[in-house]
């Protein structure tokens, strides 16, 4: 039956769902005209609310693009491909190499979303070119699909922002310790629950062998290993300091430093900042030379295009849907039904349909942290459950959202037509997971 909702829904998206851009571009519409109808804002106010908005996600679309770039050219250094080769190996049939993906994608999320990210993709691609006849489209989505679990992890950023002083709801509720959310038996559940289930859900998703859609062999195409230049006796100052392993220490000894400095004084807390940096750092460290390390860089920033052109729209919808009121709207729209006892499954359905305009947890946290954590006290319904409930409704939802897939799209060399009808499927299921938390 899984198999058969996976075709369905495979076929469905193939057939109506257009480029993440046109996407991006067709919910800027939506937004405006919803705004328009259901809010006081005029079309000036909206036009002027999306201008203003637009270019508020530079810092984060530069963050995401060091998180492909920095990640890529770790994943292409020697000594990763090996020990992903290692790993890969496990895998011997497509069966296992669908599960196995999923489970180390899911894992992986749940250590960190942007490590998680990138080396489920990275992956991905390895068990491709080990395990034949497999289908490749799974096998990313499988990848992506490991993402449903990464905010009830180390890097989910609602608890984390909730438990942060001087957050946006610090005065209205105070703050939620991650005692009260990440560490509670519900959400281990659900963390648990996914990465003991997804795998097998993906392995129920194989299509039949004649409809299996083989890889492009250019997709997997290794590249030559990146390796620092030879350099000869008439070689340049310039040249020998461009292929100096010294300087390459240096630079990694100075994050090492810096890390252990931040860890000790202000405590453990592994960002997506955080991430880049060591990944920057290993990347150059296993490069053994800047240029070598910079050589990888070139080769993998190819792949940021989407990033930089689809991510400026969902700040302005961002925007859109912030100040003009209208993701208040919705979320009252199923917080003013709500009892004590629905309360965070409503909370959850509304987190997963604003998701749609507004996939960011730091960006929920803005939209509809106003909206539900005081209902949430009002009602005396326990504010870290109502926070996981905007969390959940938000990782659950990426699964219809292709925003997050781009960075894995981008390394895989596929577009979003390729694996949402996979995604779509796992929603379906996952939902029955975040669900029964919410309710019991």
């Amino acid at each position: 039956m899984i198999q058969s909702i996976a075709k369905f829904f495979t076929n469905v998206v193939h057939r109506y769902l257009p480029d993440p851009l046109i996407f991006a571009i067709l919910l800027t519409i939506l937004v405006f005209g919803l705004a328009l109808g259901l809010t006081p804002k005029g079309p000036v106010e909206m036009i002027t609310l999306w201008g203003d908005g637009f270019w508020n996600l530079l810092r984060f679309s530069m963050e995401m693009a060091l998180v492909l770039v920095t990640g890529h050219a770790l994943a292409s250094s020697g000594p990763v491909r090996s020990g992903m080769s290692a790993l890969a190996s496990l895998a011997t049939t497509p069966a296992q190499g669908v599960m196995l993906v999923t489970f180390v994608s899911a894992v992986a999320c749940v250590l960190n979303w942007g490590f998680g990210l990138v080396v489920g993709a990275m992956f991905a691609r390895e068990v491709a070119r080990r395990v034949h006849h497999v289908d490749y489209r799974l096998l990313i989505a499988s990848a992506y699909i490991g993402f449903l679990t990464w905010h009830g992890g180390l890097s989910g950023s609602v608890p984390l922002v909730a438990a942060t002083k001087g957050n946006p709801m610090d005065k209205a509720i105070g703050l939620i310790p991650i005692s009260d959310t990440l560490f509670t038996g519900y959400n281990i559940f659900v963390t648990v629950a996914l990465i003991v289930t997804l795998p097998f859900l993906t392995r129920l998703m194989m299509p039949k062998p004649e409809d299996v859609v083989a890889v492009d062999p250019a997709l997997l195409r290794e590249d030559g290993a990146i390796l620092p230049r030879v350099l000869g006796p008439e070689s340049t100052i310039a040249e020998r300091l461009e292929e100096s392993r010294l300087l390459s220490l240096l630079v990694s000894g100075m994050v090492v430093a810096y890390l252990g400095i931040r860890f000790s004084t202000k405590g453990v807390n592994i960002d997506i900042d955080t991430v880049n940096l060591i990944f920057l750092a290993a990347g150059i460290l296993l490069h053994r030379t800047p240029m070598a390390y910079a050589r990888a860089v070139s080769a993998a920033a190819r792949g940021t295009a989407g990033i930089m052109i689809q991510f400026p729209f969902y700040a302005g919808i961002q925007m859109m849907m912030d100040q003009s009121g209208l993701g208040g709207i919705i979320t009252n729209a199923f917080v003013a039904v709500a009892t004590k006892d629905t309360f965070p499954f409503l909370a959850f359905l509304s987190s997963g349909l604003v998701n749609l305009a507004v996939p960011s947890g730091g960006g929920h946290w803005v939209v509809q942290g106003p909206f539900v954590m005081p209902a949430a006290k009002a009602l005396g319904v326990d504010l870290g459950k109502a926070a996981m409930a905007i969390a959940y409704g938000e990782a659950w939802m990426n699964m219809a959202q292709p925003f997050w897939a781009l960075p894995a799209l981008a390394i895989a060399g596929l577009g979003v037509r390729d694996i949402m009808g996979y995604c779509v499927t796992a929603l379906l299921f996952s939902g029955l997971i975040f669900g029964a938390a919410m309710l019991f």
